[in-house]
């Protein structure tokens, strides 16, 4: 004879009961609780005060107070952003996904990306040898698996031709 086992999930807000939506200060509470661990978007900080159960017309105010006070910015979250994706080897196609996933617009996110200080070009030729050797591939698979691997962080055509020559091509 067979048995099953039962397991019960506890919630703690107890059989019947339902709970209070979050007030105006608890949600400047919780945004300012995510703000002091790090940047984030207004998208962002919509998104998870939307996710406790937050009214969106207060959230709206909340994310407003913040950014009047700038203690929330857009500007400061991509800057933050884009520095840390690129310093990890991402390339401008992955960071700019990302921005847009995380609330920012297509034209701010490519502002941000062209402001950056960054040579792709360069910070692909550095990825390209870090990980694989300053020698560019003589075997078509291997330089396909290499091409592949650029693709997949983020750089286009023609960061990675200067990645493959070793040097950086202004001949647009």
């Amino acid at each position: 004879m067979f048995t099953t086992k039962r397991t019960f999930k506890f919630d703690g807000t107890g059989e019947g009961r339902t709970q209070a939506p979050p007030t105006r200060e608890s949600l400047h509470g919780h945004a300012l609780a995510m703000l002091a661990r790090r940047e984030h978007s207004a998208g962002e900080l919509r998104k998870k005060l939307n996710d406790i159960g937050g009214d969106a017309d207060l959230i709206e105010d909340v994310i407003s107070q913040l950014q009047v006070r700038n203690l929330q910015s857009d500007v400061r979250f991509s800057e933050s952003y884009v520095r840390s994706r690129a310093e990890r080897g991402y390339g401008p196609r992955v960071i700019e996904m990302g921005l847009r996933d995380r609330g920012i617009d297509r034209e701010s996110a490519r502002l941000m990306l062209e402001s950056s200080g960054y040579d792709w070009c360069e910070q692909a030729i550095d990825l390209r040898q870090r990980r694989f050797g300053a020698d560019s591939p003589t075997a078509p698979k291997e330089r396909a698996r290499q091409l592949r691997f650029l693709q997949y962080r983020g750089f286009a055509g023609r960061e990675i031709s200067a990645a493959f020559k070793g040097e950086v091509s202004y001949d647009d």
